[in-house]
């Protein structure tokens, strides 16, 4: 794979090139207008791996958006790997917090700024080069599979089915994955836990309108008011979700890998400071580090009702909204979580209100394993081209698709990303690394070789 550097060095300017073509589709799939941009990212994805070599590419639809599907079977007898990842991006709101159009990407200070550069499209396109290199340059070492969906960010509700509506064509050893960060640019890590997700929202009703908040205020309940109230008695002092039964199935880490963790570089004073806070507030009992990975959380991702516009309106509200996710660790069920809320809010609404529940989507925890072989190829991979050992860690992120990979079609996965925690992403002025995307682009090859090595 040492020969793939200079076809690396030679094709830098048009990787990126491609990679912002497709930066510049805004692919939001939460938003029904994008509708069209979803569709045609796929389109983009699917000539672009034609363009690599794949074969049998397609357009697969759906009940919701596309998966592209190719392949290159250059040997039914080796490996095959399946490489996920999905070309939706999240919506771009606040629009007017972003130093630059969302979807006019730009180069500052070495990093990719646009959403998508790292979540995903950065690094899912990351492979779609990869394999180019390998295959134009006749060392591809195993089987590829792509299976690249337009429904992540909405919780890939439709994955699911075609997954086992196509086993067979899905047929694999391992799924390869890089939708996930890293410790540092100087610290490679491999992400071998994440959280699940239970996502709802929920609606309060006072009155049957808005009202005058001069005549009514006082006299009837502000459902703004009561909401705030609601969600505040979600969580106590100790930073515990106070739902019934919300703990009950936590998997507790033991005291061995908690070690593991807190011997990972990780600097408190920096961690504040890139966030521009003075302290961290989280569960009592656990580090940061503990708390975005091993802990269940609940936090409140959107609120809004009555007047919002410019100037003023002295309104009382009919209605207030808010949007919550739950961020669940192994052993927690995402229904069952959902039912635990909804009963719950529900029982703590005050008599002046009436509460709707409705939930969203979710998924479960996974964990990795580190002594599988994919796990090792991807290791020694990173080390060949950091060179450093990379460091397990687990994830706060959410990846639902990972434990329905195992259900389904009976293979584990491997968190092979490339980002960084800093990199933004769900947030305005989401970015990715050159340096980042560049050496993902090295290190994946590498990947395929010693996990075909290994596996023989």
């Amino acid at each position: 794979m040492d020969q793939l550097k200079p076809y690396l060095e030679n094709n830098k300017e048009r990787f990126l090139n491609e990679l912002f073509d497709l930066l510049r589709i805004p692919s939001i799939s939460a938003d029904v207008k994008y509708s069209a941009d979803v569709n045609r990212a796929a389109e983009f994805v699917k000539q672009q791996l034609v363009a690599a070599g794949a074969e049998k590419v397609e357009v697969c639809p759906t009940k919701g958006y596309p998966i592209v599907y190719g392949e290159k079977i250059i040997d039914a007898k080796l490996p095959t790997v399946l490489v996920y990842g999905h070309y939706d991006v999240q919506p771009v709101d606040p629009l007017n917090l972003w130093h630059s159009p969302p979807f006019e990407p730009v180069i500052k200070d070495g990093d990719i700024y646009a959403r998508g550069s790292a979540d995903d499209k950065g690094q899912m396109y990351m492979h779609v080069k990869a394999f180019e290199m390998m295959l134009k340059n006749n060392v591809l070492p195993c089987n590829v599979k792509f299976m690249i969906e337009g429904e992540e960010e909405v919780g890939s509700v439709n994955l699911e089915s075609f997954a086992v509506s196509n086993k067979e064509k899905l047929k694999s050893d391992v799924v390869l994955i890089s939708d996930t960060s890293m410790l540092s640019n100087d610290i490679p890590s491999i992400t071998t836990g994440l959280r699940g997700l239970a996502y709802l929202e929920v609606e309060v009703t006072g009155p049957n309108r808005d009202l005058h908040s001069g005549v009514y205020g006082g006299a009837v309940a502000n459902p703004i008011n009561v909401l705030c109230e609601m969600i505040a008695s979600l969580q106590d002092k100790d930073g515990k979700v106070t739902i019934p039964g919300f703990y009950d199935d936590v998997q507790e880490v033991s005291k061995e890998e908690r070690a593991q963790m807190a011997a990972a570089p990780f600097s408190l004073d920096e961690y504040k400071k890139h966030l521009d806070i003075n302290e961290v507030k989280g569960e009592s009992g656990y580090s940061t580090l503990e708390r975005t990975s091993i802990r269940p959380t609940l936090d409140v991702n959107g609120i809004w009702g009555g007047y919002t516009g410019e100037g003023a309106k002295t309104v009382l509200p009919s209605k207030a909204y808010a949007k919550i996710s739950m961020r669940l660790v192994p052993n927690q069920k995402s229904q069952k979580i959902m039912d635990l809320f909804e009963a719950h809010f529900k029982k703590i609404a005050p008599p002046y209100v009436k509460v709707k529940v409705s939930p969203h989507h979710g998924g479960e925890a996974a964990v990795t394993p580190t002594d599988s072989i994919a796990y090792k190829a991807a290791a020694k991979a990173m080390e060949k081209t950091f060179g450093k050992t990379p460091i397990p860690l687990r994830s706060g992120g959410s990846i639902p698709i990972v434990t329905m990979f195992e259900k389904v079609l009976g293979i584990k996965s491997v968190l092979l990303g490339f980002g960084l925690d800093s990199d933004a992403i769900h947030s305005p002025n989401e970015k990715y690394g050159l340096f980042n995307y560049y050496k993902g682009i090295e290190t994946l090859p590498y990947f395929f070789q010693y996990f075909t090595e290994m596996s023989k």
